[in-house]
């Protein structure tokens, strides 16, 4: 499959797909024309690729997590439930840190408002 056809069936760019190429999370035969061609496995790859990027890992993380882009097994990656599991208390600690920073916004806006009803009835 070329590349074209290759992202629309996952939802993603052309550029994506090269992205993850020029990042070394994946290698794509060419053609004699020098065209990309897309097997089912690369597709397989891609879609995990995809899918982890958007869950929050980065390409960095993703290389580091190769065992779980392959179709070799096709079932539980060594150390993926290690990753995910530190992914998950990153998005926590994340989730967290901006509760926090809500918090505050709002106990600042409250009190702009408090002063500026104060000094609308002075």
């Amino acid at each position: 499959m070329q590349a074209k056809a290759a992202a629309e069936s996952l939802g993603i760019t052309q550029r994506m797909l090269r992205h993850y190429e020029n990042e070394g999370l994946m290698h794509v035969a060419r053609n004699l024309n020098g065209y990309r061609h897309y097997s089912a496995a690369d597709l397989r790859r891609a879609g995990r690729i995809r899918d982890f990027i958007s869950t929050g890992f980065s390409t960095r993380e993703i290389r580091a997590m190769s065992a779980c882009l392959s179709d070799d097994g096709s079932g539980a990656c060594e150390g993926g439930i290690e990753k995910l599991t530190q992914k998950l208390a990153d998005i926590d600690r994340l989730r967290s840190e901006l509760d926090a920073r809500r918090a505050a916004v709002q106990d600042r806006l409250a009190s702009l408002r408090r002063d500026l009803l104060s000094e609308a009835i002075l």
